[in-house]
């Protein structure tokens, strides 16, 4: 051997920048669990996010047969009944419309009322309207009426993202709106929604989306793709605009690559085809929400927008079984891997971690109940 010492303090001082980059940009996945879905409600409609469930189990009963496997009936009904919505999104944006400054204030008032009225989901938050200039005022004093009266968790969804600068801005806002109401530092975050193609490639040709979580130092939590602006601003006519059209899968494949490591959630958009209608429209729809989700799923995307209450009943019955078909598989290969046995499939440890999250992930959903290894063994593979 030849190297010295010095020569391998050498190379860590040439080094050091770089791993003190990879530490602060790239610390991994987040803790704690993923909502599957989040549901956008116009917010002077709010109040009704508590009919969700009830309305969700009428569909389910009134345009049998099941649209899903028999075996997860029990356990989707018991969802629907205890937590149907997992997370939820006061709307001030596109599905509220532009009301007078009045009429807005009064809404956000009657959305703390509502949420603070008794149980809500796990997971809460409000979408304001965009930082471009036309809406831009409105959206800094709905947020701020908000944090005035809301005192519990919440996370902001800011729409219509087309650069950096307007995630540096908003990191500002987050900051003076925590000193003035006496909060902690970094006690406000916020989901980016992807729905634009400037936010996906720049005019220079870079990744813009990247950029987008860099310039949120820290504060950004996640990556929403808006499927139907991002499609229409892409030229693609109305008719084929879909969670599965190149377009989105070009846009949501540079998101997942941007969120890598980085800590921040990556979340599907949603489809517009609703089950509504006759017992043929409504089993449709739901044949194509179950098909969209379980596409999702198996391309790494573990969150998605649901519109309806009856898209509920598919969520949740192509997210279990998502989970319940490759759990047997999952905790094998997991078993095989720490025994440090070989049978046919040699893995990885970024693959063992990935086993350990699919399960963990399958637990946080309701999915799974037993998987051999407890939940703290499993986020300790991770």
């Amino acid at each position: 051997m030849r190297l010295l010492p010095e020569d391998y303090e050498t190379l860590d001082t040439h080094l050091a920048a770089h791993d003190g980059f990879l530490a602060d940009r790239y610390p991994g996945d987040s803790p704690g669990r993923q909502p599957v879905h989040t549901v956008y409600i116009p917010a002077d409609q709010i109040a009704g996010f508590r009919d969700w469930g009830p309305r969700a189990l009428e569909a389910l009963d009134a345009f049998p047969p099941l649209p899903f496997p028999a075996d997860l009936a029990d356990r989707v009904r018991r969802k629907l009944i205890t937590e149907p919505i997992e997370d939820l999104r006061v709307d001030f944006e596109d599905g509220y419309g532009v009301r007078d400054d009045e009429q807005e204030d009064a809404a956000v008032h009657a959305a703390v009322a509502a949420l603070t009225a008794g149980p809500r989901p796990p997971f809460v938050g409000l979408r304001v309207k965009s930082l471009e200039a036309p809406t831009r005022h409105r959206a800094l004093r709905t947020l701020d009426l908000f944090v005035s009266l809301y005192s519990e968790p919440f996370v902001i969804t800011l729409p219509k993202v087309s650069g950096h600068d307007q995630v540096t801005a908003m990191v500002t806002l987050l900051d003076l709106l925590e000193r003035r109401h006496g909060l902690p530092p970094g006690a406000l975050t916020f989901e980016i929604q992807i729905e634009l193609p400037s936010a996906i490639l720049g005019a220079d040709g870079s990744s813009t989306v990247a950029r987008l979580i860099t310039a949120a130092d820290g504060r950004c939590v996640g990556l929403h793709y808006g499927t139907y602006d991002y499609s229409a601003a892409a030229g693609i006519a109305a008719a084929y605009q879909a969670m599965d059209h190149p377009v989105a899968d070009h846009a949501k494949a540079v998101m997942q690559a941007a969120v890598a490591g980085t800590g921040v959630r990556l979340s599907d958009g949603s489809t517009n085809i609703l089950p509504v209608g006759d017992s043929a429209e409504v089993q449709a729809a739901w044949a194509l929400h179950h098909r969209l989700v379980r596409r999702s799923l198996e391309r790494g995307y573990y969150q998605g927008w649901d519109l309806h209450p009856a898209q509920l009943v598919t969520r949740y019955a192509a997210t279990y079984a998502f989970f319940a078909d490759g759990a047997e598989a999952a905790v094998t290969r997991l078993r095989r891997y720490l025994d440090r046995q070989s049978d046919g499939i040699l893995d990885e440890p970024a693959t063992a971690r990935a086993l350990a999250g699919y399960l963990l992930r399958g637990l946080d959903s309701g999915a799974l109940e037993d998987v051999h290894y407890s939940r703290d063994e499993l986020t300790g593979l991770i």
